[in-house]
């Protein structure tokens, strides 16, 4: 009786090949796989509870949509160019963001063409790959906690080009003057530097070794973001 209620709301070519069993299969794996993905990117990850409930129900919403244009080329540029939109409206994340979306995509179109068992292989395969990335720190050139974000204000006529160049060198291995701007009404420069420290904890002696070279102005430090936009 329920197939009859779909075909008669639904009478397009869709509706001959779509039943309300198949429909609910298609959903419930794209749910199941989403939540696996989810799963696997809260794994060493930081995360907002918004973004894996996200992760977590874009398979099933890019399933039914698939489901709901299969052979219609038109309804599916349409579609195509509403996924646009939504890009270009949407703030920007992150590359391993981005790339959750789009593996959760993967696995929704998967199950929308009518291959579950493609889409939970691709999802479990990508899924184990991931974790062990996060586990093997694959990538990382540096532990997260000696990279910090160094700021310090300088009088304007001073020449700061190599003023820190020896208290770099004395308490990290890396360094990089990523940005300078004016203060003050431009009697001051601020400078901001991305840094890898040694040793950890030996914040308070580069801080002090920098305020005896820039006239005890002031001097801050911080953690660096999990991707900053300036790498070293």
């Amino acid at each position: 009786m329920l197939d009859s209620v779909f075909s008669n709301i639904i009478d397009t070519t869709t509706a001959s090949t779509l039943n309300i069993g198949n429909f609910l299969i298609a959903v419930g794996a794209a749910l199941v796989l989403g939540l696996i993905m989810a799963l696997a990117y809260m794994y060493k990850s930081d995360y907002s509870r918004s973004f894996v409930v996200t992760i977590a129900t874009i398979p099933a919403i890019v399933a039914v949509i698939i489901m709901m244009v299969s052979g219609s080329l038109g309804a599916g540029l349409a579609v195509a160019g509403a996924f646009s939109l939504i890009r270009f409206r949407s703030a920007p994340g992150t590359a391993k963001e981005i790339s959750a979306v789009f593996l959760a995509m993967a696995s929704g179109l998967a199950c929308g063409m009518g291959y579950p068992g493609f889409g939970a292989l691709f999802t479990l395969i990508m899924c184990v790959v991931n974790i062990v990335y996060a586990a093997t720190g694959f990538g990382g050139k540096k532990k997260i906690e000696n990279c910090k974000t160094l700021s310090v204000t300088v009088p304007e006529d001073l020449n700061y080009g190599e003023i820190f160049d020896d208290i770099m060198e004395k308490y990290t291995s890396e360094w990089k003057m990523t940005k300078v701007k004016t203060t003050n009404l431009g009697s001051l420069n601020k400078l901001t530097y991305e840094i890898v420290l040694k040793e950890p904890k030996t914040e308070k002696a580069i801080i002090d070794e920098i305020r005896t070279r820039n006239g005890n102005l002031e001097v801050s430090m911080g953690f660096q973001s999990a991707d900053p936009e300036n790498e070293l």
